[in-house]
């Protein structure tokens, strides 16, 4: 069964993003977000691809507004790249899959 991302919580974020063995790709989105829609089977696909060596997650910013406000999120979809806890990466709005995933693995280091 192909990987997919994981919804994310305030309360499960410190456990599934900050103490990741592999880089994170939170995706941070809302229902009513039309971009954040159109960017969804990209982020799958690429769980898919990256299973095991990069983890995808979703945090829905309007159920986690404390998460949204503590990682800056201005304008969604944005998608934070953390690796060992720390943010090092942004992407933020709706772009094609080959930008993303050049974006993603030159945030995310060796590990992509």
């Amino acid at each position: 069964m192909a990987a997919k991302p994981v919804e994310v919580t305030e309360a499960t974020f410190e456990q599934e993003v900050l103490r990741s063995e592999v880089p994170v790709v939170v995706d941070f989105w809302a229902a009513w977000c039309g971009p954040c829609r159109m960017i969804a089977p990209i982020v799958e696909e690429l769980a898919s691809e990256y299973d095991g060596r990069i983890k995808f997650v979703k945090v829905d910013v309007d159920r986690n507004p404390n998460l949204a406000m503590r990682y800056n999120v201005m304008s969604i979809p944005m998608l934070a790249i953390f690796r060992g806890g720390q943010m090092v990466g942004r992407v933020i709005g709706y772009m094609p899959k080959a930008e993303l995933r050049r974006r993603i693995e030159a945030a995310a280091g060796a590990a992509a």
